[in-house]
C-alpha cells in the first residue's frame, strides 16, 4: 500500500534518525539570466507562466528580492561568496580578483558537508575560485550523478532570457506586442514592442525549461525532499533595466518552495502560495544555503540568512551598484527600503546611456537614441540620453518606472536624508572599494587582495576618500576650493576624486586652478594624470596612455573613455595617432580582450 504525503515524511525522518543522522534537505535552484518579476504569479497578466506560476502555488514568492548588481559577473560574485562585489573589489564587469586566503566559496562548504554539488553550467565569477569549488560544473552536471543516499545541492541556469536572445531574429512572436505595457521611459515604436514581446516569448519558453526540470525531480521520487528555489540574476535584459540599479534593473522573482519534511526551516510567515515582504539580497543567498545544509555561516559572509536555523532579522535596507560595465566607466550605488529606492550618482558628469557595444545591438537601444538625436523624444522618454543629476529618489509604490525624481522636493526631504546616511554608513561598514580607479585598485592590491586592502585604513583612507567622492559628485560650486586643496592631498585616489569633481564642473573650476591641474599630469597615479589631460585638452598626454605596449588595460580603457569625452572634432587631427593605438596585449584576460577595440572603434566611427 503506498505511504501518504505524511507518512512518507515520517518514514524520511525516521530513516535518517536511525541512521543517526540529521535529516538534511536536498535543495534545487533553478536560475534564468537577464529578468525581472514578469511572471504570472507575480501578478503579470501578460505573462504565461504555467509552471513557474505552480512551483509558486507550493511555495512562497518574496516580493522585495534585489540582485547586488544590475549585470551577471558582480551579481553572480555576490551569490557564490556572501560578499558585496563593491567589498572584495569585484564589482566591475568583467574583473578577476583573489579573495583572502581564509575565505572561501559556499558550495565549499557543502562539500565538506558531504553534499553533492552541481552547476549546470554557467559560472562568470569575478573572483578566482581558491580550490575546487564544484563537484562538477559543465553541461553534463546532474543530482543523478551523486552517491546513492548522498543529499544534494544542485544548480541549473537558464539562458534563454539573456539579453541576446531578446534581439534574435528572425523570431515568430507568440506574445502580441500591441498588448504590452511599456515603460514610460521606452519610446512607443515597433521596435521597442517587438523586443518586449520577445522578451516575454523568451521567459515562456524558460518556463518549459525550469518545468522539466521539477519533473524531473519528480520523476527521482525527490520532490518531497528537496527544497527549491527559482530566481534570476538580475532584471531585464532591455536597456535602462540591465545594468542600471534601479529597482527595475535589480528586483528579481524569488520563489521557494520547502516541503512539509522540512517545514522547521521555512519562517513563521511562511504559507503555501503566499507572500513574504522581506527584503532580501545576493549576499544572503550564501549564508541561506548554508543554513538550510545545517551549516552555521561564517562571520566574514556579508549577508544575513533568512531561511533555516540560522536565519537572522530582516535588513532594514537592500543595496546596489554599478560600477565599470564592459568598456565604460561609472560609480553609481542604490539602497531602498520597502517603499523608496534612492541612487547617488558619484559621476554625474556622465550620461546614462553611454554607448556601450553590446547595449547598442538590441534594436530597442538603436531606435530610441536615434529618436533623441533626431529630437523627437519628451520626457522621460529623453533622461537615459542625459546627464545624471547628482541624487535620485523615488516612491516605488506610486512610481514604479522611477521617472519621478523627488530628490529634491522638500516634502520628502527627511526620505532623502535617511537613505542617502544608509548609502554612506554602509560603505563605510563594508569598506566599499569602488571609489578606488580601477588601475589604483590592483597597485594597491599587489602582494595581498583587495579586500585586506580595503579593510586596511592606512592602505585605503575611505573616510576621506569618500568625504572627496561626496563633494566633487555634488556639483555644489561651494565645493570648488576644498576640490582644488584634494589635488595636494598625500593619498592618489583623493587627488583623483579632487581633479574630477574640477572636471565635472568644467572650465569656470577648471581655470582657476589651472597650475594646480598641470602640476596634476606629472602625478604618480595614471588616473589622476587622466582626469587633469581631460580637464585640459592634452590628448597627447591621453594618447600616451591609450597605449597598451606601455601600460595596463585599466589605465587604457580609462583614456580610451577620456578621448572619447573630447568630442569628434577636437580629436580630427589626432585620427592616424588614434587608428595606431594597439588594440590587444598577452596581459589581457580573454573575458576583457575586446574592450579596447569596441572603444577605438567606436572612436574612429565619430570621423566615418
Amino acid at each position: 500500500m503506498a505511504l501518504s504525503r505524511r507518512g512518507f515524511h515520517l518514514a524520511l525522518g525516521a530513516a535518517a534518525l536511525a541512521r543517526g543522522q540529521p535529516l538534511r534537505p536536498n535543495i534545487l535552484w533553478i536560475t534564468c539570466e537577464d529578468m525581472g518579476p514578469h511572471l504570472g504569479c507575480y501578478g503579470d497578466s501578460y505573462a504565461r507562466t504555467p509552471n513557474l506560476d505552480r512551483l509558486a502555488a507550493r511555495g512562497v514568492i518574496y516580493r522585495n528580492a534585489w540582485s547586488t548588481a544590475p549585470v551577471c559577473a558582480p551579481a553572480r560574485t555576490a551569490i557564490i561568496s556572501g560578499l558585496y562585489p563593491s567589498s572584495t573589489g569585484s564589482e566591475h564587469m568583467r574583473s578577476l580578483v583573489r579573495l583572502p586566503s581564509y575565505m572561501r566559496l559556499y558550495p565549499q562548504f557543502l562539500r565538506e558537508a558531504g553534499y553533492y554539488t552541481t552547476n549546470n553550467v554557467k559560472e562568470d565569477y569575478n573572483v578566482e575560485k581558491p580550490g575546487r569549488v564544484w563537484d562538477e560544473s559543465s553541461t553534463k552536471a546532474h543530482w543523478r550523478n551523486r552517491r546513492p543516499g548522498q543529499p544534494f545541492f544542485a544548480v541549473f541556469n537558464l539562458t534563454i532570457t539573456h539579453e541576446s536572445q531578446i534581439r534574435r531574429r528572425p523570431h515568430q512572436l507568440g506574445h502580441d506586442p500591441t498588448k504590452v505595457r511599456l515603460p514610460a521611459y521606452h519610446p512607443d515604436t515597433p521596435e521597442v514592442r517587438h523586443d518586449w514581446a520577445q522578451y516575454y516569448d523568451n521567459i515562456t519558453a524558460m518556463d518549459g525549461q525550469a518545468g522539466e526540470l521539477l519533473r524531473q525531480l519528480e520523476t527521482d521520487g525527490l520532490a518531497e525532499s528537496t527544497i527549491v528555489f527559482f530566481y534570476s540574476d538580475h532584471g531585464a535584459g532591455m536597456p535602462r533595466h540591465k545594468r542600471w540599479p534601479y529597482d527595475s534593473g535589480l528586483r528579481i522573482p524569488l520563489i521557494v518552495a520547502i516541503p512539509e519534511a522540512f517545514r522547521q526551516l521555512a519562517p513563521r510567515d511562511y504559507r503555501f502560495g503566499g507572500r513574504i515582504d522581506r527584503l532580501v539580497s545576493f549576499v544572503d543567498f550564501a549564508p541561506t544555503v548554508l543554513s538550510l545544509a545545517g551549516i552555521r555561516p561564517p562571520s566574514w559572509m556579508q549577508g544575513t540568512a533568512f531561511l533555516g536555523p540560522y536565519a537572522g532579522p530582516e535588513p532594514p535596507y537592500l543595496h546596489g551598484l554599478r560600477g565599470r560595465m564592459d568598456e565604460r566607466f561609472d560609480l553609481v550605488r542604490s539602497v531602498r527600503d520597502r517603499r523608496y529606492i534612492y541612487i547617488r550618482n558619484y559621476m554625474p558628469h556622465l550620461i546614462y546611456g553611454q554607448h556601450l557595444a553590446y547595449m547598442f545591438e538590441t534594436p530597442t537601444t538603436r531606435i530610441w537614441k536615434r529618436l533623441y538625436d533626431e529630437g523627437r523624444l519628451r520626457p522621460p522618454q529623453t533622461f537615459f540620453w542625459e546627464r545624471k543629476p547628482p541624487e535620485e529618489l523615488y516612491d516605488l509604490e506610486v512610481d514604479p518606472d522611477e521617472v519621478r525624481n523627488l530628490a529634491r522636493s522638500p516634502e520628502y526631504r527627511q526620505v532623502l536624508e535617511r537613505l542617502r546616511a544608509a548609502q554612506r554608513e554602509h560603505a563605510l561598514a563594508i569598506r566599499d572599494l569602488g571609489f578606488l580607479p580601477e588601475d589604483e585598485l590592483h597597485a594597491r592590491s599587489a602582494g595581498s587582495t583587495p579586500y585586506e586592502v580595503g579593510q586596511d585604513e592606512r592602505r585605503y583612507p575611505l573616510r576621506r576618500i569618500l568625504e572627496t567622492a561626496e563633494a566633487a559628485s555634488s556639483l555644489q560650486a561651494g565645493a570648488v576650493a576644498r576640490l582644488a586643496a584634494a589635488l595636494d592631498d598625500p593619498d592618489s585616489a583623493v587627488r583623483y576624486w579632487g581633479a574630477l569633481g574640477l572636471l565635472m564642473r568644467g572650465p569656470a573650476a577648471v581655470e582657476p586652478h589651472r597650475a594646480q591641474m598641470r602640476r596634476a599630469l606629472r602625478d604618480s597615479a595614471p588616473s589622476v594624470r587622466i582626469v587633469a589631460a581631460q580637464a585640459l585638452g592634452e590628448i597627447g598626454v591621453l594618447l600616451e596612455l591609450a597605449s597598451l605596449e606601455r601600460h595596463n588595460l585599466f589605465v587604457v580603457l580609462q583614456a580610451l573613455n577620456a578621448l572619447d569625452a573630447m568630442g569628434s572634432s577636437a580629436l580630427r587631427p589626432y585620427r592616424a595617432a588614434l587608428e595606431a593605438l594597439p588594440l590587444e596585449h598577452p596581459s589581457i584576460p580573454n573575458r576583457m580582450r575586446s574592450y579596447v577595440a569596441r572603444l577605438v572603434e567606436h572612436l574612429r566611427s565619430k570621423w566615418a
